[in-house]
C-alpha cells in the first residue's frame, strides 16, 4: 500500500468534490439544519399545557386554586366554561388539553376539615404528555392543601431526591448529543455512498481500474476527504449543541472527538459498501437513507428506551453503531464519563469500522463484468 497511490485517489475526490456544489451544500448546510429542526422541533417537555376550569363553587378558595395551576406554569387557563357539554366540545375540538372541574361543596369541605373532590379530565390521545400532566395535577392540589391547612404532619420516611447529569430534566440535553449521532451516521453514509457509484456512472471507473491503485487504496483514498468533511460537522454540532442549545459538555473534548473520529470512520466505510454493491447513485443515496436514518432514529437509545424493547429487537441494537456513539455523546456531555468508561463502547466502533472495510475491500473487484 503506498501512500503516493492513496495521495491522488483523495486530491481527485477533492476536485470532484469541489465542481459539485450539491454534495458541498448537503455536506455543510444539511447537518446544521437538521440539527436546528430536530433540535428545536423534539421537545419531552411539558409547559403550558391548555386549560378550561368549570368552577361550580366559585369561592376564594377555588379561585386560589385555579391561581395555583396558572402560576404553576404548566397550564395556561384558556377559559372557564359554565357545564359539562362545553368541557366535552373543548376537548373533542382540540382547543384543551386538560379540564378542571371544582364542585359546589369544594370550600364547604375544605372548612369543614372534609376532603374536597377535584375533578381532572386529560385528552389521553397523546399518553406522554397525559401522564405527566396527571402527575402535575396530583402535586398542586396536595402542595395547596398543606399550604392552606397549615397541618404539617412530619412523615416517618423523608425523601430528599436528587437528579443527577441533567438537575433540570430538560429534555434538549439528552436530545441534542443523540440527535447528534443520528446526523453524522446520516450525512457520513449518504456522502460516500455516491463516490463509487458515480465513477461507475459517468464511466471514469474503468480508467481507476486499469491503474496499479489497489482496492484498498481506492478506498481510503475516497474516504479521506469525507473524513475530513464529516470531522468539521462534528465539530460544528458540538459548538451549536454547546453555545446555541446551552447543552452542558462535562467530558473532555479531545475525547469526544478521538471517539468520534472512530464512528465516522465506520460510517463513511458503510457508505463505501453500499455505493459499491449498489453501482447506482440514486439506489445508493436511498439505501444509504433506510440503513442509517431508521436504525440510528429508532433503534440507538436516541428518543426510546432499549430497555424497553422487545428482546428481539434489543438483540438487534447491539449491532446498530449509533447506539455506541448515543451512549458516548450522552457520557461525554452529560456525566463527563472518562476513557476508561467508555472502552466498550470504542472497542465495537474499531471492530465495525475494521468490518465494514474489509467487507467493502472483498466486494470491490477490479474488473469489469
Amino acid at each position: 500500500m503506498k501512500f503516493s497511490r492513496i495521495r491522488a485517489i483523495a486530491k481527485k475526490e477533492i476536485i470532484q468534490i469541489k465542481r459539485d456544489p450539491l454534495s458541498l451544500a448537503m455536506a455543510f448546510i444539511m447537518p446544521v439544519m437538521l440539527l436546528f429542526i430536530f433540535g428545536y422541533a423534539i421537545t419531552l417537555d411539558v409547559n403550558n399545557l391548555s386549560t378550561v376550569v368549570l368552577d361550580r363553587d366559585n369561592s376564594s378558595l377555588s379561585r386560589e386554586l385555579i391561581s395555583e395551576f396558572r402560576e404553576s406554569g404548566y397550564f395556561s387557563i384558556k377559559g372557564y366554561v359554565s357545564d359539562d357539554k362545553a368541557i366535552t366540545d373543548f376537548l373533542d375540538r382540540g382547543n384543551a388539553q386538560v379540564a378542571i372541574t371544582i364542585p359546589e361543596d369544594f370550600s364547604e369541605s375544605i372548612k369543614a376539615g372534609k376532603t374536597a373532590e377535584l375533578q381532572a379530565i386529560v385528552d389521553g390521545s397523546d399518553s406522554n404528555t397525559a401522564s405527566i400532566a396527571l402527575g402535575y395535577i396530583s402535586a398542586i392540589p396536595e402542595l395547596y392543601s398543606q399550604r392552606i391547612s397549615g397541618k404539617f404532619k412530619k412523615p416517618i420516611i423523608e425523601p430528599r431526591p436528587r437528579v443527577w447529569y441533567n438537575s433540570e430534566l430538560k429534555s434538549r440535553n439528552f436530545i441534542i448529543p443523540g440527535l447528534i449521532a443520528v446526523i453524522m451516521m446520516v450525512i457520513a453514509a449518504l456522502l460516500t455512498s455516491l463516490t463509487v457509484a458515480r465513477e461507475w456512472e459517468r464511466g471514469t471507473m474503468e480508467q481507476l481500474i486499469s491503474t496499479p491503485v489497489k482496492v484498498p487504496e481506492l478506498i481510503i483514498g475516497k474516504v479521506a476527504p469525507y473524513f475530513l468533511i464529516g470531522f468539521i460537522d462534528v465539530v460544528m454540532s458540538i459548538v451549536l449543541a454547546v453555545f446555541l442549545f446551552d447543552v452542558p459538555l462535562r467530558g473532555s473534548l479531545p475525547l469526544l472527538l478521538g471517539l468520534s473520529s472512530l464512528f465516522l470512520t465506520g460510517a463513511l466505510c458503510l457508505g463505501i459498501l453500499i455505493s459499491i454493491v449498489a453501482k447506482s447513485q440514486l439506489v445508493a443515496s436511498q439505501v444509504a437513507m433506510v440503513a442509517t436514518f431508521l436504525p440510528a432514529f429508532l433503534l440507538s437509545g436516541f428518543l426510546f428506551a432499549i430497555a424497553n424493547m422487545p428482546p428481539p429487537l434489543r438483540m438487534i441494537t447491539r449491532i446498530i453503531p449509533a447506539r455506541y456513539f448515543v451512549n458516548i455523546l450522552k457520557g461525554i456531555f452529560l456525566k463527563g464519563s472518562p476513557a476508561r468508561l467508555l472502552i466498550g463502547e470504542a472497542i465495537f466502533l474499531i471492530i465495525f469500522a475494521l468490518a465494514v472495510f474489509l467487507l467493502a475491500n472483498r466486494k470491490f473487484k477490479k474488473r469489469i463484468a
